[in-house]
């Protein structure tokens, strides 16, 4: 997992975006490498900005209190959901960098309170964006704490999205990760059954929403929640008339406490940062999956060439 090759941490100033892994055990090896890589970045004149799950900020606070150095930020509206916080950190380091100011950050996902397998995949498929997200623009550099204790971690899989890691204070190089390689994505699950389908191509997407309106309100799904699962479906439903070969197949199925809703068709997403950005105003393409992102639990985006696009969409249901 880790080569052999040990150097001492150098500034990010210059060197573009860097991406390290911190692999602890408990809350002593979390400040013992957070507060070490906190007093780096001061000694150096660096800002850092810190985006922890709020146990882990309280540690943090008490040894190492917010200044004009350092900034605590608040995740809860974005931890569960991988596909919100690339734009999240956009804008979290935003300040600093127009400033021409250093900066680093930290950054756990709260991985003790993942709510499925699903999230848990999609929450790693975003650390591995990360690297295609900051390839290029203003260089700093970002420290993610993993706690090697928690059930179900699986630390070989996270070295792959990370081209450093951290160990005693030093970076070494991640034997693993590879910046050619595509994201090794696990199968997606199967339909829970029994399931609802429905296929639609042009002029369907009012069919489509009564769809999923019949299916949602069977689980109590209704009022500002149900309007913007229609509007992220029909959104991914346009996208597959427009780009998918004019047609696409609808699946919705419950799974523990969620409505999924599945969209399959025979098109390709070339960027797998699509959607994962705030839309400007003279973009093209890219609103609707940013959309689903916004107004969705959680959104999976599998897409292959030959092999076509799979869109889920998860919302909380109440029964």
């Amino acid at each position: 997992m880790i080569s052999s090759e040990t150097r001492t941490t150098p500034s990010p100033s210059g060197e573009g975006y860097r991406h390290e892994l911190y692999p602890y055990q408990g809350s002593e090896e979390f400040l013992s490498g957070t507060l070490g890589f906190i007093r780096e970045a001061r000694d150096g004149g660096e800002a850092v900005v810190v985006a922890v799950p709020e146990e882990k900020a309280a540690l943090l606070r008490a040894e190492m209190p917010e200044d004009d150095t350092v900034r605590y930020v608040e995740t809860s509206a974005v931890a569960h959901h991988p596909g919100r916080l690339i734009e999240a950190w956009q804008e979290w380091i935003k300040a600093h960098t127009a400033e021409g100011r250093p900066v680093r950050g930290i950054g756990e996902s709260p991985w003790s309170e993942v709510r499925s397998p699903a999230e848990a995949e999609e929450l790693r498929y975003h650390e591995w964006l990360l690297n295609k997200a900051f390839a290029t623009g203003p260089a700093w550099w970002l420290l993610c704490p993993y706690d090697t204790a928690v059930e179900g971690a699986e630390l070989e899989r996270m070295s792959r999205c990370h081209p450093t890691i951290r160990a005693a204070g030093r970076s070494e190089t991640s034997e693993t990760y590879d910046a050619q390689a595509p994201f090794d994505f696990s199968p997606l699950s199967h339909p829970c059954s029994p399931y609802d389908e429905f296929a639609y191509s042009r002029g369907d997407l009012p069919a489509l929403r009564e769809k999923i309106s019949s299916c949602a309100e069977q689980l109590g799904l209704e009022g500002a929640r149900l309007r913007e699962l229609h509007l992220a479906a029909t959104e991914v439903a346009a996208n597959s008339i427009r780009h998918g070969g004019g047609q696409g197949v609808l699946r919705m199925w419950r799974h523990e406490h969620r409505l999924v809703c599945e969209f399959r068709d025979a098109g390709y997403i070339e960027d797998p940062l699509v959607g994962r950005s705030r839309p400007t105003r003279t973009q093209v393409g890219g609103r609707g999956l940013w959309l689903a992102h916004q107004l969705c639990d959680l959104v999976e985006v599998r897409s292959t060439p030959g092999e076509g696009t799979t869109i889920r969409l998860h919302t909380g249901v109440t029964h």
